[in-house]
């Protein structure tokens, strides 16, 4: 199974819909709290090219935040990239 990076801020309710649905799915996932790392955040956001969190990577496929993944294991997709 690839690894699944979330980039998280404390404050923001996407970032725990994010989680709770890959939990919800049994998939472990690696937290970045960016909360208190403005300057990580910038670097993570320049080098994503993604603006707001949560910013979500599996393997070395940046996926996007939640509505993106939401959309994915809708489709049924989310296992096939996890793979």
């Amino acid at each position: 199974m690839k690894r699944v990076r979330i980039y998280t801020t404390t404050y923001c309710p996407y970032c725990r819909a994010a989680k709770a649905l890959l939990e919800s799915k049994g998939i472990a996932y690696e937290e970045v709290d960016l909360t208190w790392d403005p300057e990580e955040k910038i670097r993570v956001m320049h080098k994503t090219g993604w603006k707001t969190v949560p910013i979500i990577i599996i393997g070395e496929k940046l996926i996007g935040g939640y509505e993106q993944l939401k959309e994915l294991e809708r489709l049924g997709k989310l296992e096939e990239l996890l793979a």
